[in-house]
């Protein structure tokens, strides 16, 4: 499978994407936004941690499941892929849906730990994903050429989309 490079994008062990936030920034937007959704909806039903944490990985990896599902059949039906060669690329190209959900469980796990309350430590790893989808959607500007104010519209959106799963969260609670 050929993919166009972008800059940064090397592979080289120097290279500045150790994260996979240039070449994988849709499936780590997806993946933060599925994850939010998850806690939005699984906090107020869920009693234990475990289960909470259950809820936030399996929504997730189904998720995850059905892109490598599409990516490989795209990229078979599109580009005349060899099933086995598209499969391949589908899960390296998916694997930052899966990552996205790391740093808010490591928050809600870490308040937890903490004695913090479920509600409360959902609710904080909630708002550690509209902080991340804001700083992507900053990098994204930034990285897209854009001035301070394009910057600042685009951390504005991704804000708002957390903010939107935010008031999904009280809507259903």
């Amino acid at each position: 499978m050929e993919d166009v490079q972008q800059p940064g994008e090397s592979g080289d062990p120097g290279s500045t994407d150790q994260f996979r936030l240039l070449r994988g920034g849709g499936g780590v937007i997806t993946g933060t936004v599925v994850c939010a959704a998850a806690i939005a909806y699984s906090a107020g039903k869920n009693d234990s941690t475990a289960e909470l944490c259950l809820a936030i990985m399996g929504t997730v990896s189904v998720y995850w499941l059905a892109h490598v599902h599409a990516v490989t059949l795209g990229s078979s039906l599109t580009h005349r892929h060899h099933p086995v060669a598209a499969f391949r690329h589908a899960l390296v190209h998916t694997l930052p849906i899966l990552g996205a959900s790391v740093v808010p469980l490591a928050i809600l796990l870490l308040g937890r730990l903490a004695g913090v309350d479920l509600q409360t430590a959902a609710w904080t790893a909630l708002i550690a994903t509209i902080g991340l989808l804001t700083f992507y959607s900053y990098l994204a500007g930034a990285r897209g050429g854009l001035g301070t104010g394009g910057r600042v519209a685009s951390a504005c959106a991704g804000a708002g989309l957390g903010i939107l799963v935010a008031l999904l969260k009280v809507a259903l609670h």
